[in-house]
């Protein structure tokens, strides 16, 4: 089987494109998987610096109330005075601290208790606590000396040795708690006023359920994602594992994460890629970890993102698949116009010509061809050449001087079939398109009635409506006046025109084209103006004073100042997205008849 050559070129434009288009689509698809991931990852790392930025709000308070009680007096007074030995005394007092910590922290909907130990007694809300001064909490917040110590959760049952409780279902099982020293002072006319040194310091205790901090996760983690809080020791104070809470968490990843404090990092735990977000809180120092599996981040769009980089490397094949063809046809089309003119010529036609459409080396070789041939035909028969080539500028001259009504007699033809097909809108438009012509192809270029002019822009729009499908619409204003007045013909044509092609670029319906005029200090303005994309002020300035590619439009004002000189004046206003208003100032002449 013997292959052609166009056949061989699109083999080889399919395998040079086949390479690249997979080079890129692998590209492609790696690249959007990262953004993928790292919006994803910054995503879960603003959840959980959020998240502890809600916490450390709300236990700032606790930090706020709990340090206005060094100052409150009536904590004072009930200590400074008080006799551990008596016990009406203790429960008078009872109520007396029970009432101003309630006033403190019972609207914290997150605090569980709230209680000032001594070693004789607990004042505040009652648990079954024993002896709390001989808990591990006691003592780290008489180490503290007035400072707020935050104490990782821990398991109830332990820190205050009751064992009988472990055979419960105790709601308060595991709570972490603010605690500090309050040694209470007071201003009294400008002396301080301390407790006496022989009075014991209560502890004040504020406990949590360690499900405050869950709720915090949650709600806003993603789906499948593991979370941790951590103390310096790496305690659980929280965690969606349950069995892990009050416990060491001595994985050796999380050695790494202590020392950075907040950010980010990328790990395999238990054979699954993981993406780790931590932050370290500025009240507690304690550290919140979200693990989060990268497939369950971007699970939903890898298919997405699969799809369309198929579907984008289709439709590049296909545009690449069809420029080959192109290429090819380029490349091979002169070559078949080429060879059957050649075969013309072996017959003895050395009239054949090879039509030349491209002014590369295709292009030279079709022009020299047909050189050749000239040549050789002309050796043979000179005078025969002589009569084609009059015979042909006759033709040409018939041709050049052929009526117009030759359009009109046929455009009348395709009406009336148009009308017998009962193609009505076509009717309209071959009767508009014949009234344009009509207007276009009269002999002089004087100046035109308005009433004139409106009419032929009333057949345009008709044309332009049909072909845009409804994608503007046309308001007229003109003052009466203006009707006794001409004016150059085709006035408004290339406004209107760069607004429908350009303006409404970009839009499927809702333009509006507003054309009218009016008469004001002894001249007269006729506007175009549209609601389009706008135009910059560099394009109006090249519009107006530079070179331009809107051969109509500028052709348009170079006649006006043409006809009026001075006393005409193009104004163009526009600004991108708020559409473009064009304005021309004539005199008030009754005797418009321009030059051209």
């Amino acid at each position: 089987m013997r292959l052609t050559f166009r056949f061989r070129l699109l083999a080889s434009y399919i395998l040079l494109i086949a390479i690249p288009l997979l080079v890129l689509g692998t590209l492609f698809y790696q690249t959007s998987l990262q953004v993928v991931t790292d919006q994803a990852q910054k995503y879960v790392y603003e959840i959980v610096k959020k998240n502890n930025e809600v916490m450390d709000t709300k236990l700032r308070i606790i930090d706020q109330n709990s340090m206005a009680l060094f100052i409150d007096k009536g904590l004072f007074n009930v200590f400074n005075t008080l006799n551990p030995g008596d016990e009406a005394e203790l429960l008078a007092a009872d109520r007396l601290v029970s009432e101003v910590l309630r006033n403190y922290f019972s609207q914290m909907g997150d605090v569980y208790a709230y209680q000032l130990w001594t070693s004789y007694f607990t004042f505040g809300q009652q648990l079954p606590q024993g002896n709390p001064a001989e808990s591990d909490i006691y003592r780290a917040a008489q180490k503290a000396g007035g400072k707020l110590v935050w104490y990782p959760t821990y398991d109830f049952v332990e820190m205050y040795n009751q064992p009988y409780l472990s055979e419960g279902n105790l709601d308060f099982r595991y709570l972490f708690s603010a605690t500090r020293l309050l040694d209470f002072s007071y201003l009294n006319n400008s002396n301080l006023r301390k407790l006496d040194e022989n009075i014991e310091r209560p502890i004040l205790t504020i406990s949590f359920k360690y499900e405050a901090l869950q709720s915090l996760f949650v709600n806003s983690i993603p789906t499948n994602s593991r979370y941790l809080v951590l103390d310096s020791n790496n305690r659980v104070v929280a965690s969606d594992d349950t069995q892990r809470i009050a416990q060491i968490y001595d994985e050796s990843w999380i050695q790494v994460l202590q020392p950075a404090g907040s950010g980010t990092k990328r790990i395999t735990l238990d054979g699954e890629s993981m993406i780790v977000c931590f932050d370290r809180s500025q009240v507690t120092g304690w550290l919140s970890v979200v693990m989060t599996p990268e497939s369950a981040l971007i699970g939903g769009l890898v298919p997405i993102i699969r799809m369309s980089t198929v579907l984008l490397a289709v439709i590049m094949a296909i545009v690449a698949l069809a420029l080959a063809y192109f290429i090819s046809g380029k490349i091979t089309n002169p070559i078949k116009k080429l060879m059957s003119a050649m075969r013309s010529v072996g017959e003895g036609d050395f009239q054949t010509r090879v039509s030349v459409s491209s002014n590369d080396e295709f292009g030279l070789l079709l022009q020299r061809f047909n050189r050749m041939n000239g040549r050789i035909g002309s050796l043979v028969t000179e005078v025969y050449e002589i009569k084609l080539k009059e015979q042909e500028a006759e033709i040409q001259a018939l041709n050049r001087q052929m009526n117009p009504h030759f359009l009109y007699n046929t455009l009348n033809v395709m009406n009336w079939t148009a009308i017998e097909n009962n193609q009505k809108e076509l009717s309209k438009m071959l009767v508009c398109l014949s009234n344009m012509l009509h207007y276009t192809s009269r002999k002089e270029w004087g100046a035109v009635q308005l009433s004139e002019e409106i009419e032929w822009m009333n057949n345009y729009f008709y044309i332009m409506l049909a072909r845009f499908e409804e994608k503007f619409t046309v308001s007229r204003d003109f003052d009466p006046v203006l009707y006794h007045y001409k004016l150059p013909r085709l006035i408004f044509q290339p406004f209107v025109e760069n607004s429908i092609l350009h303006g409404f670029s970009e839009i499927e319906t809702g333009g509006l084209i507003r054309i009218g005029g009016w008469i004001k200090d002894g001249a007269r303005f006729y506007e175009v103006s549209d609601n389009g994309k706008g135009m910059s002020a560099e394009m109006i300035d090249t519009i107006l004073n530079k070179e331009t590619a809107s051969i109509g439009i500028k052709n348009t004002i170079a006649r006006i100042r043409m006809q009026y000189g001075e006393k005409a004046e193009v104004s163009i206003t526009s600004s991108l997205g708020h559409g473009t208003r064009i304005v021309v100032k004539m005199p008030l002449s009754s005797n418009d008849s321009p030059p051209f």
